[in-house]
């Protein structure tokens, strides 16, 4: 299929659907990079902003939102729907929390695990889930809770211990 607006072959089809009705849009990369930032023009709000009622301040804020690592901002995610590097969870983690929970209904993975992973690897992944619940718990001075977590962090590394000896 060829690009729309050359006669370069599309690798990008995007599909908008306005007033209820669906249009299409082919694109070649360069014609797509072009559009993306014709599209994010920061003089106007974008419509998925102005439809969920976001007020200026909102706007604001998520134009100042970027990722240390490969500088991507918020507003370009949300454009082009794709995050730039691992970091970006970190760096857009507030915002990318309920847009997670909106898509999946979980905010943490809940699907299926290998049935033949050994114990051992469930127990690993375990440990890097407390370890960051530790850490967040810390953040937020909840340091009872952050000490029942540290007890079952050091209760998994007995286990791994012993089945690792054994």
């Amino acid at each position: 299929m060829k690009c729309d607006r050359c006669p370069k072959v599309a690798t990008f089809h995007i599909t908008d659907i306005e007033k209820g009705k669906p249009t299409e849009l082919h694109l070649c990369e360069e014609c797509a990079q072009k559009f993306k930032y014709t599209s994010l023009s920061p003089q106007a709000p974008s419509a998925p902003a102005q439809e969920a009622g976001m007020s200026e301040g909102e706007l604001e804020q998520l134009e100042r939102l970027v990722c240390p690592t490969c500088k991507l901002g918020f507003r370009e995610f949300r454009a082009q729907g794709r995050l730039g590097c691992a970091d970006c969870y970190t760096a857009f983690r507030d915002e990318l929390l309920p847009l997670l929970e909106n898509i999946h209904g979980e905010v943490q993975h809940v699907g299926k695990a290998p049935r033949r992973a050994p114990q051992d690897s469930r127990r690993r992944q375990d440990l890097i889930r407390l370890r960051s619940e530790m850490k967040s718990a810390i953040s937020e001075e909840l340091y009872e809770r952050a000490a029942e977590i540290r007890d079952q962090i050091q209760q998994l590394e007995r286990e791994l211990q012993g089945e690792s000896q054994g």
